[in-house]
């Protein structure tokens, strides 16, 4: 993935790999997310998404996936890696 881009996979539950680790981290920063950080989307990580997506009024992606606006939205309040 490029530096500053918010190009990237929608994420749902079942998904798993490094982009669901990411995702977790950041989740984690804002104290949302207190679970390991183990690159599984399970229903924690996706109670975790839908808690940012409604505390910020997101509604282009379905709630509990990490879509789009999402991640735009969050990469752009937890920075680049």
């Amino acid at each position: 993935m490029d530096e500053g881009t918010t190009a990237g996979p929608t994420l749902r539950r079942g998904d798993r790999g490094p982009e669901v680790v990411d995702l977790q981290q950041r989740l984690s920063k804002l104290y949302l997310y207190s679970g390991p950080a183990n690159g599984r989307f399970n229903r924690r990580t996706e109670d975790a998404v839908r808690n940012y997506q409604w505390s910020r009024g997101i509604r282009g992606d379905e709630l509990g996936v990490y879509g789009p606006e999402t991640r735009a939205r969050l990469e752009a309040e937890t920075g680049n890696r």
